[in-house]
């Protein structure tokens, strides 16, 4: 990262620590701040964060690691997230899942060369009764089959 990037990102994040305050509370806001603006999360960044909130920077990651929708890497300009809980197995995601890593032709867990799609998976989307579901960047769809579930990537790549 150049200089001028690091000094850039180091306001940014002063500013978020102004409008959000420098206690516990407000290391999630921030952080999600951070990720909404530059997709994901950099060690610079949550250095930064540490230091200007005086906490110890594992406490930055481990916030960061707990929640899947946190990222400490790039990802793809959209995320798609499959649900695996019990429910959605039973209601066939296992098919769902392997469709959408054919027509791609990468596994979850990855990024396309293009960098266009991140295949993640999510432990619960609160569909349980409407599965399998997935959620693309910010839209929840239910009831999946394969096709329908290729159909909806192909609307995104």
């Amino acid at each position: 990262m150049l200089v001028y990037e690091q000094n850039a990102l180091s306001e940014e994040i002063e500013n978020l620590v102004k409008k959000y305050g420098n206690d516990r509370p407000a290391l999630l806001e921030i952080l999600q701040d951070i990720q909404r603006k530059h997709k994901y999360i950099s060690d610079f960044a949550q250095q930064e964060v540490a230091r200007l909130m005086n906490i110890h920077p594992v406490e930055v990651n481990s916030v960061i690691s707990f929640y899947s929708f946190l990222h400490s890497h790039p990802q793809g300009r959209n995320i798609v997230r499959l649900c695996r809980t019990i429910m959605c197995e039973h209601a066939g995601k296992e098919k769902v899942e392997q469709a959408i890593e054919r027509e791609l032709g990468i596994s979850f867990g990855q990024t396309t060369k293009d960098n266009r799609i991140t295949l993640e998976y999510t432990n619960c989307l609160g569909m349980c009764d409407m599965g399998p579901a997935m959620i693309v960047n910010d839209r929840v769809y239910t009831h999946l089959d394969p096709e329908r579930a290729v159909n909806i990537l192909n609307e995104i790549k």
